[in-house]
């Protein structure tokens, strides 16, 4: 079992990174060897709808990555607070123990999450537990087990207990043999990282359990997630949330990506409210179950251009990371979401400007930042 022994060690050696661009946490690979579970053939499987229950009942898992605790707070506000119980494998700070119901779940733990799943009546999963890409390419065998194990025991409890399924992908479940400016919905997937073959992976699943079994599962493809209220943890896309703490800190920036790279990107005001809209869009509405999200794109040039408006004397230097820019360079340059925007009425709310006010606002000021016009 020498793969098992070393992803086990690699978990107390990741942990610290755990909280990632997309709301991702690492979970421990200790239930590796599962058994597979099988689901009857003739079995027909319908989601919880409100007719049938006055507020769903949600278990959101790798809840301290950095969408987990926004998105916990935006469905309490929805659904009320004891009916939204956030979950991961990590000590919750106080602030977010005390907000609401915390539990400890390990997704590899197939008996432990179906016991949560049964004892706290669930009927609507947000599965957030991942390895990001950067993070997954520095150990292949962890991202497999928590991207893809982890994945298959979500979906064979999902389906047999009849809930609604929400998962996440991604701009890079795409490759570079994709059309990258736009990106459609439906065109060639296929993705150089395991990060990005995880994703694929969730995606067809998904959609093979929703045709197959009748499992009610939805999932957007996120671009590029920025909030002021976590640090950057192994994300391609990070550097357009490093920008903003060191604009702040020490007024220069080492960008790790070329200056001309354009990508999809999106505040997580906008990505938590996509989320919950395509959960609570009617079924007969939705024309397919993986949807592209999209609000803005931009390079980190035009971004670097924009806080300086804020920090003049913002130092932008480039230290290219060949590894991340390889990653972004098979990556869509703009989204495609016109499928979203119609079936659901998808609409976002920030552009690059409102996105940089608003960062600056939440992070606080400092004697370097001028104020704006």
């Amino acid at each position: 079992m020498p793969i098992v022994r070393n992803v086990s060690r690699a978990v107390s050696q990741l942990l610290q990174s755990s909280g990632c661009g997309c709301g991702i946490s690492i979970v421990p690979v200790r239930c590796i060897g599962v058994s597979p579970r099988q689901v009857a053939s003739d079995a027909s499987f319908h989601s919880v709808s409100f007719s049938e229950s006055d507020h769903p009942r949600v278990l959101i898992t790798g809840g301290l990555g950095q969408l987990g605790v926004g998105l916990a707070k935006l469905l309490r506000k929805r659904f009320g607070k004891n009916n939204v119980i956030l979950s991961d494998i990590r000590k919750p700070a106080d602030s977010v123990f005390y907000s609401g119901p915390f539990i400890y779940a390990d997704i590899l733990d197939y008996k432990n999450l179906r016991e949560i799943v049964v004892n706290n009546r669930i009927s609507w999963l947000f599965h957030y537990s991942a390895l990001l890409s950067a993070v997954g390419e520095a150990n292949v065998p962890l991202a497999r087990a928590v991207n893809i194990t982890g994945l298959h025991n979500v979906l064979d409890i999902a389906a047999e207990h009849n809930l609604r399924l929400f998962v996440p992908s991604t701009i890079g479940a795409f490759g570079p043999t994709s059309p990258r400016d736009p990106t459609p919905d439906l065109c060639i997937q296929r993705p150089r990282t395991i990060y990005g073959v995880s994703k694929v992976h969730a995606e067809l699943m998904g959609e093979y359990y929703h045709y197959r079994y009748g499992l009610d599962f939805r999932c957007l493809r996120y671009p590029g997630i920025i909030s002021a209220d976590s640090q950057p943890g192994g994300g391609t896309t990070d550097y357009a949330v490093q920008i903003f703490h060191d604009a702040i800190k020490t007024g220069k920036f080492q960008c790790n990506l070329k200056p001309d790279t354009r990508l999809p990107m999106m505040y997580i005001d906008d990505c938590l409210k996509a989320t919950l809209e395509v959960m609570e869009a009617p079924a007969e509405a939705l024309t397919m179950r993986t949807y592209n999200i999209s609000a803005m794109s931009f390079t980190p040039e035009e971004l670097a251009q924009e806080v300086q408006k804020h920090v003049p004397e913002l130092e932008v230097t480039y230290n290219v990371d060949k590894v991340r820019q390889a990653i972004a360079d098979s990556w869509p340059m703009n989204f495609d979401d016109r499928n979203a925007r119609r079936d659901w009425g998808w609409k976002h709310d920030y552009d690059l400007p409102e996105l940089v006010n608003t960062m600056f606002s939440f992070l606080g000021s400092d004697s370097r930042i001028a104020q704006a016009n």
